[in-house]
């Protein structure tokens, strides 16, 4: 297995926000997958589904996780929500998978100080039934791909990358 950790979870829950701070602190390359698609296609993620629909942007991941297995090391990953589905996630590097519950992630996302932002940048969440339904369905196979579980809820984000670095051995 690689040296990298993989962080997945729901979208909303903070991996980005996780990922750019435990990158900081423990001073390693941070790459987010979302952006990275975004600049291989130059153009953003919404976008993409909006022409070329789900199915090719599950092709975008698939390529971008062969890249990441077949160039990537020492880096601290953060992935899309949906990335979990790549056929060799267990072959990128550690996957650490940030929990929380739906009801708290709402929450997160709709009181953040940049709220109509956060929520924009994802409008699956305009149809909060929708999206509780893609928790659940989705919830179930994070855990059971995770080498590393996170509780996020009501935890300062210092916590939370002191936590990762204590339960992962990469980097």
């Amino acid at each position: 297995m690689k040296n990298n950790i993989i962080l997945i979870g729901f979208m909303g829950i903070g991996k980005g926000t996780t990922a750019r701070a435990y990158a900081k602190k423990y001073k390693c390359f941070n790459l987010d997958t979302d952006d990275l698609i975004e600049s291989k296609e130059n153009r953003k993620i919404k976008e993409i589904f909006k022409e070329d629909g789900e199915i090719y942007f599950r092709k975008l991941e698939q390529e971008c996780a062969n890249w990441i297995e077949d160039s990537v090391t020492s880096s601290f990953i953060s992935c899309g929500g949906g990335f979990y589905k790549v056929k060799n996630l267990k072959k990128l590097g550690t996957i650490v998978l940030l929990d929380a519950s739906y009801n708290w992630i709402y929450k997160r996302l709709s009181t953040a100080e940049n709220s109509k932002a956060k929520l924009k940048k994802r409008p699956l969440f305009t149809e909060p039934k929708k999206a509780k339904k893609l928790y659940t369905e989705r919830e179930k196979f994070y855990k059971e791909l995770a080498d590393v579980i996170i509780n996020v809820e009501n935890k300062d984000l210092t916590t939370i990358i002191k936590e990762i670095h204590a339960k992962t051995t990469c980097i």
